[in-house]
């Protein structure tokens, strides 16, 4: 009796691979969490709205406060111009802004180019509300795309195109020719671009991130979808950012108000509060996790393993075969938690078509004695998979 595009669908991996790793008592670097709790003054200020607070229906597009500090802390840290009362709604996190706007604008038929490797609900939501997926495959190390890509994608029937920037599981921050190369096509093509751009703020080496949303043409045929989640660290919050010009943001607002409504009034308000006085985290928090990298990085080197550039998100890969590792990223994962304690994401969960199957995906937010753990495990790892 169900749907088939839910009811054919495999468990994800990401559920697959944690469940391995707390049956099995396994280090997980798989599932992208941090070990640390979080900013103290934002849960602070979530607890107090709790019990001091208001506990009931907030309105449907978000406290006004919290939807004033999304436009303010967008305008400070990347200079766009959003109106907090017509282009800016908060949902129940970034996956369920993506249905919001997936449901919400495409119709039966439309096409809709997608790049692969991609975060797994994109798909599924994608074929529900009719669309046609015309898939870019992204290779590493460098996971970029170019014109010759873009035009074998983009067809007179393509109404939108979903790009994921920092890229999760790459670990890239697709450089600004990539960036206008696609506003061009956006533009000739008069498509919408639904930008998930959750990893925004975890950007290393001094980088900044530079919206789809401001460049040249951009602007009215843009929807940025932003997570409180990943930005302080408090990834089961749910609160997410969904913003767009104002025709848009009708529409979107519209479809989120039959999804779920509305997000918990006491977490929205401690997000508003964070977004304006954590300035200091949001220097902090991407310089901690440049540090992990780092470590992460180096000890793998240590015992041998080659990994890809890292320069944003909570990932870092090995390249499988320039490790030592002739098996492919599925079967080393599988025996990697098994048998030596320690769970990871294979990268070819993450593709539908011509997958690519020597990467393993790390989570390097982690506290640094389960990264240097983890790298022990993963080098027995490889000499159990060279023995075998």
């Amino acid at each position: 009796m169900a749907n088939p595009i839910f009811a054919n669908l495999p468990t994800t991996i990401f559920e697959e691979m944690s469940g391995l790793a707390r049956e099995l008592g396994a280090i997980n670097l798989g599932q992208g969490f941090p070990d640390d709790p979080g900013p103290a003054a934002v849960r602070q200020k979530a607890a107090d709205a709790v019990l001091n607070g208001y506990n009931q229906y907030p309105p449907m597009a978000g406290l006004p406060e919290l939807r004033e500090a999304v436009a303010a802390h967008y305008r400070r840290a990347q200079g766009l111009d959003l109106d907090w009362k017509s282009e800016v709604t908060i949902t129940s996190g970034a996956t369920e802004a993506l249905a919001a706007a997936f449901l919400g604008l495409i119709q039966p038929g439309d096409e809709v180019v997608v790049f692969q490797p991609l975060y797994d609900a994109y798909l599924p939501l994608i074929r529900r509300a009719g669309g046609v997926a015309r898939l870019v495959t992204l290779q590493p190390p460098h996971w970029r795309f170019d014109r010759a890509m873009l035009e074998a994608a983009f067809t007179p029937r393509t109404r939108f195109v979903v790009l994921n920037n920092p890229i999760n599981p790459a670990g890239a921050v697709l450089p600004a020719e990539d960036l206008a190369l696609l506003a061009e096509f956006c533009v000739a093509h008069d498509a919408v671009a639904i930008c998930d751009e959750v990893w925004e703020q975890v950007i290393f080496d001094g980088a900044r991130h530079v919206p789809l949303m401001a460049l040249p043409g951009m602007r009215e045929r843009t929807v940025k979808i932003g997570s409180a989640g990943k930005m302080f660290g408090l990834t089961g919050w749910k609160v997410g950012f969904l913003c767009a010009g104002a025709e848009l943001s009708r529409a979107l607002a519209r479809t989120h108000q039959f999804l779920t409504f509305t997000t918990p009034p006491n977490l929205q308000a401690a997000v508003a509060w964070g977004l304006e006085n954590s300035g200091g985290w949001f220097e902090e928090m991407p310089a901690s996790l440049q540090r992990s990298r780092d470590r992460l990085a180096q000890g793998l080197k240590r015992e041998g393993f080659v990994t890809l550039p890292a320069q944003g998100t909570y990932f870092l890969n090995i390249d499988l075969p320039a490790s030592g590792v002739a098996e492919d990223d599925r079967a080393f994962a599988l025996r990697a938690v098994k048998d030596a304690g320690v769970a990871s994401i294979p990268v070819s969960a993450l593709y539908e078509q011509d997958h690519v199957r020597t990467i393993l995906r790390l989570c390097l937010a982690k506290a640094d004695a389960t990264l240097d753990e983890g790298v022990a495990r993963l080098a027995k790892a490889r000499e159990l998979s060279r023995s075998g």
